[in-house]
């Protein structure tokens, strides 16, 4: 029997599908809609998908364990809220960054306490939080909006690599993307997290601390979280409790979208990547089309049941024609 040279199986992966149908979409794009190719656009582009982006590095690790995280937007909200107080109360900003990275974490590490160390369901958890940590941000700053951050920080954030299209908050998030990626796909660690989300049992057996790994990467996540808050924050120069409002459904869809099983056990960094950038495409196409924001959620909503779908229904077909196969191998030619 033939077997499938490996460049061929690589070509025919789900993460392949996914960088092709985004060239395919940029493609059409930049040819059928208006402003879509000029830089301008392609600056906001960036922008918009770059909190995406961030906050799926960490949620890719989560996912891949078989837990999920449904509270990083309103991470991101609280940490802009209690940014936007200290801001208003004479905090120094190079004091207040640092201090939302360490909230964020500690919001992280509550999910991580009721999930590994109570035994809860992660998404009964995270669903509670998502409510929790919104309502504390309208705690602490209601309905007002605290502008007025130094410029020398929001201009950086909203600036350009040499006034081209290229956002300097590109280079960062490569950096970040590239040691996830790393960690991920060729360290220790990262083969604990596929483990542990293939089966966890089995990873327990092998001397892997899912608990403990389960924990950390939800303090990492909250972490990530908290940094899109302060870059959200900056970018728009206004801290609101509703910053970031429903990104979460963003993420997950980008994540899942690039091949990550939500089953866990299975899923690439560069794979959830493509995802984000196709998300981001398209959401960027329809808006410069004038479609409204509740379409948006039906597109983003359309896609995230198709990226749970479609993979388990391939992996179906893929299993039965290997199972025929065998069946024939074993009929002996006449």
């Amino acid at each position: 029997m033939r077997t499938v040279p490996p460049w061929l199986s690589r070509l025919a992966s789900w993460d392949a599908a996914v960088v092709a149908v985004t060239a395919v979409v940029l493609l059409v794009a930049v040819l059928t809609v208006e402003n879509f190719g000029s830089g301008r656009n392609f600056t906001f582009l960036l922008l918009d998908l770059l909190p995406v982006a961030l906050i799926a590095l960490p949620m890719t690790f989560v996912i891949v364990t078989g837990e999920i995280d449904l509270s990083v937007a309103s991470t991101l909200g609280l940490t802009s809220a209690v940014m936007g107080l200290l801001w208003d109360k004479g905090m120094a900003i190079e004091t207040i960054i640092p201090l939302c990275l360490v909230l964020g974490a500690v919001l992280g590490a509550v999910n991580g306490f009721f999930v590994t160390v109570l035994k809860l369901p992660s998404l009964a958890v995270t669903i509670g939080t998502l409510a929790l940590y919104r309502g504390l941000a309208f705690v602490v700053l209601g309905d007002a909006a605290v502008a007025g951050f130094p410029r020398d920080y929001t201009s950086w954030i909203t600036g350009t690599i040499g006034g081209g299209p290229i956002p300097n908050l590109l280079i960062p998030l490569i950096v970040l993307a590239v040691i996830f990626g790393v960690v991920l796909h060729a360290t220790p660690v990262g083969r604990a997290v596929f483990a542990a989300g293939a089966s966890e049992q089995a990873a327990r057996f092998a001397g892997v601390r899912t608990g403990r790994l389960k924990f950390w990467l939800y303090v990492v996540g909250g972490a990530v979280a908290g940094l899109a808050g302060v870059l959200w924050t900056l970018r728009y120069s206004s801290a609101r409790a509703d910053n970031g409002f429903g990104i979460e459904l963003a993420v997950v869809a980008a994540v899942l979208l690039g091949g990550v099983s939500i089953f866990g056990g299975k899923g690439t960094l560069p794979g959830v990547l493509a995802g984000v950038v196709l998300l981001a495409t398209l959401q960027n196409a329809l808006r410069l089309q004038d479609v409204s924001n509740e379409a948006l959620n039906v597109v983003t909503g359309v896609l995230l049941i198709v990226s749970v779908l479609l993979p388990n229904i391939l992996s179906s077909a893929r299993t039965a024609i290997r199972r025929r196969r065998r069946i024939a191998g074993d009929i002996p030619e006449r």
